[in-house]
């Protein structure tokens, strides 16, 4: 049972800090030799990030945060078998390169340990 909480907490402060744009709140999740990885699609092509620490993907994390404002956030499902939660989400993502808001469902795979995220692998597709 207090798995399930830590994993519950973790994951809701993750989407927090991303949907309120915390680069610091987001970086201080991770442990310092992660792994984060995200793969998905575009609109016209496919993208794939995959960092190894924190040095490597806090870049990704900063671009994300600076390029990318995320509203109408819902947490659709969290299937949590510890030490691994799976989170399935939506929200609708504004590109502030493009000046366009899609809606789009997320998948995160999460590897966790009692205070920090210890791999974490995002699936996302826009609708």
């Amino acid at each position: 049972m207090a798995e399930r909480v830590i994993a519950e907490r973790m994951i809701q402060q993750l989407h927090a800090a991303r949907v309120g744009g915390d680069l610091a709140g987001l970086c201080r999740l991770f442990a310092e030799h992660g792994r984060y990885e995200i793969v998905g699609a575009s609109a016209d092509k496919p993208i794939a990030i995959r960092a190894t620490g924190i040095a490597d993907f806090r870049p990704w994390l900063a671009m994300l945060v600076k390029v990318f404002r995320l509203s109408d956030y819902t947490l659709l499902s969290l299937v949590v078998e510890w030490p691994r939660a799976t989170a399935h989400w939506r929200a609708d993502i504004y590109s502030k390169v493009t000046g366009v808001t899609i809606r789009t469902e997320l998948v995160d795979l999460v590897e966790l340990s009692e205070d920090r995220i210890l791999s974490y692998t995002e699936f996302f597709a826009p609708r």
